[in-house]
C-alpha cells in the first residue's frame, strides 16, 4: 500500500511540474500570464475530445461548450474561469493580443453552470493562413464572491473580446496567480466564416 501511495505520490508530482514546461515550451508563460499554474484543468468537449498540453484540435470539434472540471478545496469558494487566445490575428503578428473566448466568475465549487458569465463561450475561429493559435483556459481562485462591473457579452458578439488581457482582469479583481489551466491548439477549417457571421453582432 505504501509502494502504490509513493507511486502514486510521483505520478502527481510529475504531472504538476508538467504544467509549467506546457505553458513555458507553448509560450503561454510569459505571452499570457507571468507564473503557471500548478495544477491542470480537466477541458473535455461533448465528443469526448480532450483539451490538454496544446493537443491540436479543429474549430469544429470545439465548437461547443466544453466541460471544465477540478477538485476545489472547498465547496463554498468561489472560481473565475477565463479561456483566451493570445495569438490574434496571428500568432506572429497578434495585434489583437487577447482575444477573450470565454469568462465566467463567482463560480461556486466547480459549478460551472451556476456560475456568472461575463463573456459567454465561443469557440476557436482562427483566420485563413494564420497557422496555428493557442486556447488557453485559466482558473483563479476568488477570496470570496465578487461584483464585476464588465459589460455582459454574449456568444454572438466580439464586443470588448478583442484587446484583452487575462493578466490584467486577474489583476483588476485581486484575483491573484491563476491555480489551474491547459490549453489546446487550432487552425482555420470550414466551420471558422459560421462562427464570423455568428459574431456579427455588436
Amino acid at each position: 500500500m505504501l509502494l502504490i501511495l509513493i507511486v502514486m505520490s510521483s505520478i502527481l508530482a510529475a504531472h504538476s511540474e508538467s504544467v509549467e514546461e506546457v505553458f513555458k515550451s507553448h509560450g503561454v508563460v510569459p505571452d499570457v500570464i507571468a507564473e503557471a499554474p500548478n495544477q491542470f484543468l480537466q477541458v473535455t468537449y461533448s465528443n469526448g475530445l480532450i483539451a490538454k498540453d496544446g493537443v491540436e484540435l479543429t474549430p469544429t470539434q470545439v465548437k461547443d461548450q466544453p466541460l471544465v472540471e477540478w477538485n476545489p478545496a472547498d465547496v463554498s469558494d468561489y472560481y473565475t474561469l477565463i479561456m483566451t487566445d493570445p495569438d490574434a490575428p496571428s500568432r506572429s503578428k497578434p495585434t489583437f493580443r487577447e482575444f477573450k473566448h470565454w469568462v465566467v466568475v463567482n463560480i461556486p465549487g466547480n459549478d460551472v453552470a451556476k456560475g456568472e458569465v461575463l463573456a459567454g463561450y465561443v469557440g476557436s475561429g482562427p483566420p485563413k493562413d494564420t497557422g496555428l493559435h493557442r486556447y488557453v483556459f485559466l482558473l483563479y481562485k476568488q477570496s470570496r464572491k465578487l461584483e464585476f462591473d464588465e459589460e455582459r457579452v454574449s456568444n454572438r458578439s466580439r464586443k470588448d473580446r478583442p484587446k484583452f488581457s487575462a493578466a490584467k482582469f486577474a489583476e483588476k479583481y485581486q484575483l491573484g496567480q491563476p491555480i489551474a489551466g491547459n490549453l489546446y491548439q487550432a487552425q482555420y477549417d470550414d466551420y471558422v466564416p459560421q462562427l464570423h457571421k455568428q459574431l456579427s453582432e455588436t
